[in-house]
């Protein structure tokens, strides 16, 4: 599967962004989708994960802000950003791939090796 981002740009402290990852090549419904960002000199950091079934679970630096969403039949990916702040500023790449097993999910979800496929990143810069 081959992924795109797309929505990242300059915004102003406390607004909002809608950031649109779209998919194309061999897909699964089951697959978990996810948001991670990146900034220089920094390991790449979970922000949210949907699950097949639309559970959702967001990394806690951005829980109440942030909002993933799936939509299966566009082969898509959202992530609604809201309240932002500089520290929201770093590069956002979505991931997919077979969920890690329940027992395991809790602490693999936001793991960069549990995601197979990635998209090439969109900058958010928020000042």
């Amino acid at each position: 599967v081959q992924l795109v981002e797309s929505g990242g740009g300059p915004v102003r402290t406390g607004g909002s962004l809608r950031l649109s990852c779209t998919a194309s090549g061999e897909w699964y419904d089951s697959y978990c989708l996810a948001w991670f960002r990146q900034v220089p000199g920094k390991t790449r950091e979970g922000v949210a994960v949907i699950e097949p079934d639309d559970v959702r679970t967001y990394a806690g630096s951005v829980k109440g802000r942030f909002a993933i969403s799936r939509d299966n039949a566009k082969r898509a990916l959202y992530l609604q950003m809201s309240s932002l702040q500089p520290e929201d500023t770093a590069m956002y790449y979505c991931a997919a791939d077979f969920c890690p097993s329940a027992a395991d999910f809790g602490t693999r979800w936001y793991r960069t090796a549990s995601y197979g496929h990635w998209g090439q990143g969109t900058q958010v810069t928020v000042s």
